[in-house]
């Protein structure tokens, strides 16, 4: 069996993944490194997916404390973690799961010219945010460090997730996000980036931020769930070189 030392107590947690994918496998994911940037509703579950699949080490990053308005379709999000920090919230929750996962706490909201995130020492990169700017120097970052990453583009505003797809940034249609990252992707250079999105048609909402510049995307859990178990997945194959 693949797990020895400390992960032996932890051995009926993974038995059925070990059926499907083979100790060797399990072994590489239990000394696999990932980054994930965000704690929402994809990024929650998207860590949610590595961790009940084995990954060995994980580093959240993410500087928001979750809110009531959260709980809707945030995994980490319930009425007794509100008020928490989420990297706190999701590293408690990554440890019930897994204790013996290496869980690596950041609580910064990422800025390109103050980040001091080595990105080379990480097997795999995944970006579940909202901000462009950070996008763009996320996906600059891994290609300059040779390090896979994928992308999730917009999933507010959307209910089927039977319309969530995993393309080239280039293949996209339909989703803002995803329109306005190609644009300024190619300006960096940048013209293929791994994504998943939504070829779904949004809700359109008219609840103003509290600046009234802009409208605040509504959000049901069916789509950020399914996105963050869609890039899990993908992570996971992608570590394994798994092409089914």
């Amino acid at each position: 069996m693949f797990l020895q030392k400390g992960w032996l107590k932890v051995l009926d947690i993974f038995s059925r993944s070990e059926q499907m994918i083979g100790a060797v496998n399990m072994r590489k994911l239990a000394d696999s490194k990932v980054l994930l940037f965000g704690l929402g509703g994809v990024g929650g579950y998207a860590a949610e997916g590595l961790v009940r699949s084995g990954i060995g080490q994980i580093t959240v990053v993410d500087h928001d404390v979750i809110s009531e308005s959260n709980i809707n379709r945030q995994i980490i999000a319930t009425t007794q973690t509100i008020g928490m920090d989420k990297v706190e919230a999701a590293t408690k929750r990554i440890l019930s799961i897994n204790p013996h996962c290496s869980v690596i706490p950041k609580k910064t909201f990422f800025m390109p010219e103050s980040s001091d995130i080595d990105f080379s020492q990480y097997d795999y990169v995944i970006d579940a945010i909202d901000t462009v700017t950070a996008k763009i120097s996320i996906a600059e970052q891994c290609i300059q460090s040779g390090v896979p990453i994928i992308s999730c583009m917009g999933t507010g505003n959307k209910i089927n997730p039977a319309m969530l797809k995993v393309t080239d940034i280039s293949k996209t249609s339909i989703c803002p996000l995803a329109r306005v990252m190609r644009k300024e992707l190619k300006k960096h250079g940048i013209t293929h980036l791994k994504v998943v999105y939504s070829q779904e048609e949004p809700f359109h909402t008219y609840i103003k931020d509290e600046n009234n510049s802009r409208n605040i995307p509504g959000s049901m859990i069916f789509v950020p769930a399914s996105a963050g178990l869609m890039i899990a997945s993908e992570v996971v194959k992608d570590l394994l070189n798994i092409k089914k």
